[in-house]
Formats: C-alpha cells, structure tokens, sequence
C-alpha cells in the first residue's frame, strides 16, 4: 500500500533541515521553525492541538507553539521526521488516512514560498488520494460561498459547492484544488472560469479549516 504521508513527511522534514529554521512560507508571519512547531503541536500535544481548530484553546496551543518553536532546530525538525506511535492521529493505523494532505499542503508552504520553486510531477496514486479530500474539503470550505462553484479535476472528477446562485468553474489537479481550497489561492496553478465579480471574491476569500 503507497505511503504517501510518510513521504510527504519525509521530504518535507528533510527540505526543512536543507533551509534551515529562518526560511520563509505560505503561512502568513511563519518561518519553517514556526510550522515545524506547529506539527509537533499537532502530533504530540493532544492537551493544545485543539486550539488549531478551536477559538476557546487557540491562546494556549499558542503558548504551547511559541514553547516548542524556542527548541532546538536539530531537535524539532527530528520531531517532525519520526511521529510518535502513541499520537491520536499518526499512529499507523490512521497515518495515512489523516496526515496525506496534512503533509502535502504543509510541503507545498515551504517549497512555494522559495523564489525558485517549480511544480512537482504527482504520482497518479497520490493525486487520486488528494481529490478525495478536495471533494470533501470543496464541500466544507464552499459551504457558505454565495456561488455555485464547480470543482473540477480532470481525469479524477468534479464535485458542486456553494450556495447557488451565479456559477464559476474552478479546474485543477487535485494537488493544487487542495491548495485553493485550503486558504492558498494566489500559489494554485488553477484555471477558475466566471463571472469576474465572485470569482476575485472566492480568490479572496478566507478558506480553510
């Protein structure tokens, strides 16, 4: 079985030991030592991970980042490297199934952000696991978009969001749907067809998780 979030994790890890704690993302205001702090938060705190979703905890799992950030460099990019068994959600059981995209996207942050970056070619087997989670992700993130928005993936599928109304086309590979809907519209390679009005409203728009 393909372990597509291991090797997100892996090349990810080892682009971070290349660039070092300074270089910048996608990530608004964050070197990679601020998303490298950020996964292991998100793998080995369960008592803050869930101030990255929820408002109420989001002062803490700060506090708790900004904590993990101030480690050692070596340290905290080895962190990123070799997950916990006992994590809720990398565990071997549900690696794969949670951290694909997780991994992928957090990837593309730091590749992206370097001036000479180049689009990687995608095994079809690991573009096929991204649609799934765009199709979902387009579902959830569009949920509320005043718009019906066609999400297409050519050779994969397409899926309709939004509320209805006007229609635009968003097309893409999977890879770089995920990124769109997940809050990176300016750094997606995608076509996105219609009205000029809500479409400079959804390449604005605040998506995500």
């Amino acid at each position: 079985m393909p372990q597509y979030a291991r090797s997100e994790r892996k090349t990810l890890a080892d682009l971070m030991q290349t660039l070092g704690p300074d270089a910048p993302t996608l990530n608004a205001g964050w070197t990679t030592r601020d998303l490298a702090a950020h996964l292991v938060l998100r793998e080995r705190r369960p008592d803050a991970a869930g101030g990255i979703l929820l408002p109420p905890l989001r002062r803490y799992a700060e506090q708790v980042r900004q904590k993990l950030a101030a480690r050692p460099w070596e340290s905290l990019v080895d962190q990123v490297r070799r997950p916990p068994v006992w994590s809720p959600i990398s565990n071997p059981l549900l690696d794969e199934a949670v951290n694909t995209m997780e991994f992928f996207i957090h990837h593309e942050d730091v590749r992206r952000a370097q001036a000479d970056w180049q689009p990687r070619d995608l095994p079809a087997g690991l573009q096929q696991a991204l649609w799934k989670r765009a199709a979902g992700l387009a579902r959830l993130t569009l949920r509320r978009f005043p718009a019906e928005v066609r999400v297409q993936a050519p050779g994969y599928g397409q899926r309709a969001a939004g509320r209805g109304g006007e229609q635009l086309r968003l097309v893409g590979a999977p890879g770089e749907l995920v990124l769109f809907l997940s809050g990176r519209q300016r750094a997606a390679r995608v076509q996105l067809d219609g009205p000029a009005g809500p479409a400079d409203r959804l390449r604005d728009a605040r998506l995500g998780l």
